[in-house]
Order: structure tokens, then sequence, then C-alpha cells
């Protein structure tokens, strides 16, 4: 592999003044992780260790190996929403390495609302425990919650994905010899007692954890029988009378040192086998990206400049190099992984479809995990390029990436635009984690392109009454239009309904990546069957 040549001079005025920008986005990021990290309201966080319990992300520190990175996921759920009383929305989901095994872990946060569910909890739940089918972790629930927030019932209780997909997710996982550890921490209520009941092995902390179908005052409505939480349902209950819990614990260390000592005993698992280079730093600084990555999403931005401070030793294969330019193909290394990176350079055109269609039939032949770096406007449009077929084309490099059995990965680094973000693995299309960028965007269009269609379709309305729109109504409508889609085509608006995997610091994706592929190893690589490509 040849090392990218970088054209970024990051002594230049204009990188140092971009960087600066960049940094001050950063620095929102930074300041809305620490504080959802802080869990609840003061006063309930008190309370909780008062208690004698571990926050949860203490309780998550615990549990994995000792100097190994925790991956959390979308640590910015339900922000913006409940007037900020859903932190995290009140749950912290990740990937971490338990006895050297990438496991899911699901832990509630009662310092938030009791640890109750709101809709974007329960998306949050069921994503980890897709993520966790996708790639044959072993799960980990740290429960310690009321069940679902009971003023948002109608939200979260009977559809598809609402609260009992967590017990269907569980059976799946257990039918495909996915280990389940739970460990019973707190509250254990209502339908949210089927996660230790369907769980492999369940540990119960002792006076704290309690499992009960109905709470002490629904016994005492329904029954007329006055008992207390500890006896209905509590640890010596359910390890030595009810056999719900196997394992009695005396605290929260108790239980995750326990639950460290079943991982010991789980069966061996046979892992994807790829061939690992020698790990390498990028050559160039992966900082130099807070002066790279798009802001302003109308400048271009050259994404091999982006790959050569991801990959190692900043060394790109580079595929079709002169073939397609708006489209780079080419693989390549992280942290020792083979990938084969696709990434946006410009808009689509029929000969950049064929060529991400053509790469991604490569690296599903060949068992390359695929990464999507994504900064799309979307396919062209126009009189010459619908005759010359770009449905046509374009919907090759959809089909492409649709069926290729491998695992994919999505980072958005700056726009995530109309049919652009379907060919480029969007959500829809499974990618096993999709990340956001700060600065990224994320919209069916630009704010600038929706206002321009809606105001030609005003026009044309007014018109057919014999009407004329005034300039001034004319810009009333088009800020009214750019300040929408501005708020709702930001990274924390996707984030904070789950749209994405969580907001990543750029200088973070190496690292990211490489984890969420060794993550991916433990499920071995499907055979890719590709359907009808209409030629």
């Amino acid at each position: 592999m040849y090392r990218i040549e970088s054209k970024i001079d990051p002594a230049s005025p204009e990188f140092i003044g971009h960087k600066k920008e960049y940094l001050e986005l950063l620095k929102v990021y930074r300041q809305r992780i620490m504080q959802v990290r802080k869990g609840g309201s003061p006063s309930s966080v008190e309370r909780h260790k008062k208690r004698g319990k571990l926050l949860a992300r203490e309780r998550i520190d615990l549990l994995i190996d000792p100097n190994t990175p925790f991956l959390e996921l979308s640590s910015l759920a339900a922000w913006g929403s409940f007037d900020g009383q859903f932190p995290s929305a009140g749950i912290v989901t990740g990937i971490g390495v338990v006895h050297g095994r990438e496991t899911m872990i699901v832990a509630n946060d009662a310092t938030v609302k009791g640890g109750t569910y709101v809709a974007e909890t329960i998306k949050k739940h069921v994503r980890a425990q897709q993520i966790a089918i996708e790639n044959h972790l072993p799960c980990v629930y740290m429960v310690d919650s009321g069940g679902i927030f009971l003023p948002e019932q109608a939200k979260v209780f009977a559809d598809r994905f609402d609260f009992g997909r967590f017990f269907y997710n569980q059976s799946r996982l257990s039918a495909l010899g996915v280990p389940q550890i739970a460990i019973v921490m707190g509250s254990c209520t209502a339908g949210g007692a089927y996660v230790p009941a369907m769980s492999d092995e369940t540990i119960i902390v002792k006076k704290q954890g309690t499992i009960f179908i109905g709470g002490p005052p629904l016994v005492k409505a329904a029954t007329g029988e006055e008992v207390s939480a500890e006896e209905l349902g509590g640890a010596d209950v359910h390890t030595a009378i009810s056999g719900v819990a196997d394992h009695l614990a005396e605290n929260d260390r108790h239980a995750v040192q326990i639950c460290r000592n079943i991982f010991q005993t789980l069966k061996y698992q046979t892992k994807q086998v790829l061939k690992l280079s020698p790990i390498e730093e990028p050559y160039y600084d992966p900082e130099e990206l807070y002066g790279i990555a798009p802001i302003d999403l109308r400048k271009p931005v050259d994404s091999k400049e982006i790959i050569a401070r991801i990959v190692d030793g900043s060394r790109f294969q580079e595929f079709k190099a002169r073939y397609a330019p708006t489209l780079v193909t080419g693989f390549a290394n992280i942290m020792g992984f083979p990938v084969g990176i696709i990434a946006n350079n410009g808009v689509l055109f029929s000969e950049s479809s064929l060529k991400g269609a053509h790469f991604i039939e490569l690296c599903a032949f060949r068992k390359v995990p695929l990464i999507y770096l994504q900064n799309i406007t979307g396919f062209i449009v126009g009189k010459q390029y619908e005759r010359g077929g770009i449905a046509r084309d374009g919907a090759k490099f959809v089909h492409a990436t649709a069926n290729a059995r491998v695992p994919k990965f999505t980072v958005v680094f700056g726009g995530s635009f109309g049919a652009g973000n379907y060919a480029m693995a969007g959500r829809a299309y499974d990618p096993r984690l999709l990340l956001m960028w700060p600065n990224s965007k994320i919209s069916v269009m630009g704010g600038e392109q929706a206002s321009g269609v809606l105001i030609q379709v005003k026009e044309d309305q007014l018109r057919a009454r014999g009407q004329e729109m005034s300039n001034e109504d004319r810009e009333g409508l088009r800020e009214k239009i750019m300040k929408k889609y501005e708020e709702e085509g930001s990274a924390y608006f996707s984030t904070s309904r789950l749209w994405d995997d969580g907001i990543i610091d750029p200088v973070d994706t190496r690292k990211v990546l490489a984890m969420g592929i060794a993550a991916s190893l433990n499920k071995k690589f499907e055979e890719t069957k590709f359907g009808v490509y209409r030629m």
C-alpha cells in the first residue's frame, strides 16, 4: 500500500482558523457529554449512594477488564427532550471486554427517574440487543429499574419494538447460544422481572435487589395482602425459595465479581479469522482532523485527507483511482484489521455508483469489513442523467450495500442527504455501528435546497390562483425553512432519537472502528448472495 500524500498545510492561517472554529464545536460536545454522565439530579445521586449502591458507570468500570476501553453507545439519547430529566435516556449501554470477551452491557441508571423507561430508553435497550445479536456478543444486564415510566405508557408498551421486544430478543439470543447474565442491583418490577428470569444465570444483591411481577402496592390492590418488597421478591426469596435467581451477592462489588467469575466458565467462542497486520499509528496527526472536518458543507473536503488520519501508517491501496473520482474506494488497515473504505468526494454519478457496487462485491467475496465515510449531498439530478439511467445505476450501489454480508460501519463526517444516505449504508441498511461527528448533518436534503423546492411549490400554487408571492413573504418562508432544517438536521437531533449509535470525537474514530470490528469477529461472516442487478 502507498502512503497518502497530504496536501494540507497545518500551519496555514486557513487551517488554524478552521481548527479553532471546530474546537468550539467540540467544546460544546464535551460539555454535553460531561453533563449527561453525571446521571440524575444531585439529590438522586446522593440518595443512591447512601443506599450503598454504585452508579451505573461505576458498576461497568468494575465489570470490564482493567485498562480496557468501554465503547459507550448513544450517550446523548433523549438530549433536548423531557426538559433534560432523562440524561442518556436513563440507561447506559456499550461494548466492553470481560475476561477477554467483547460483551454488550446494559445498565439501568436508577438516579434517572428510578431507572424507568421512556421511548428513547426502550429504543436504546433494543438497539443494544440488536448489536449483540448481529455480533454474537454475550450480554450483561445490570438491572435497577422501576419498569415503564407510567406517564408515557401509551408510547412504550404495545408496539413491535416497545418494552416487550426485550424478552423476544432475549429468547432469540438464547436460541443463538449467546450467553446472558443478569445482575439485579435494585428494582426489577412487572415485565422487567423477565430480564433475570430469561437470562442464563442471575445474580441478586442482598437487601437491595427485588424481583416481582407485581409490587406490594399492586398486590394489595389486587388481593388485599400486605407484604414488604423484601418478603415479596427479595434476594433470600429468589435464591432460597423460588429459584428465580442463582447467586446471592452481599453488595454491588460482590455481584460484579460473581459475574466476572461466571465469564470464566462460558463456552469458547470460535471467531472469524482476518489476516492482521502490525498496528501502525497514522503518519499524519489525527488531531489535524479538527482543521479538515467540514463545518460549512458547501465547501468540498478531500476524503483522502480524512482517510490519511484514520488508517494505519496513512497507507491506502486505492481502487479505480482515475475513474469516477467523486467516490473514493480502496483497502487499508485500522489497528491491524483489514478494511475496505468507501468515501464520498462529491455527488454520486452513474459511474460512481458502478464503482461503489464493484468495490463492495470485492470486499464481500474477500470477507473484508466495509467502512463508509459519508459526506454526501446525494445523486446527480437533471435530464441528461435521468436519460443516462442514474436511477438504475444508483440502485446497483444501494443493492450491493444492502446485500453485502460482511460487517459494515458508517461514519458521517460531513453531510448525509437524500438517497446518498442509503447507498452509503445509512441506518436503514443495518451497519454494525453508525457514528456521527459533532459537525455532521443529516436530512432528506440540505436547508437551502429544501427552501428552494418548497418556495417553488408555494409560488406555483399562488400562480394557479392568479396571485404572486412578495419578496418579503418569500424571504420569511426561506428563513423559517432554513431554521427548521438547521435544527432537525443537526447531529444532536439525530442522536437524541437514536438514528445513530452516538456522536464521537473525530480523533477517536480510528479506535471506535477498531472496537467495532473486533466485536464483529465474534460471529462468522455470512456468505453474500446478491440479487438481480438491472443492466
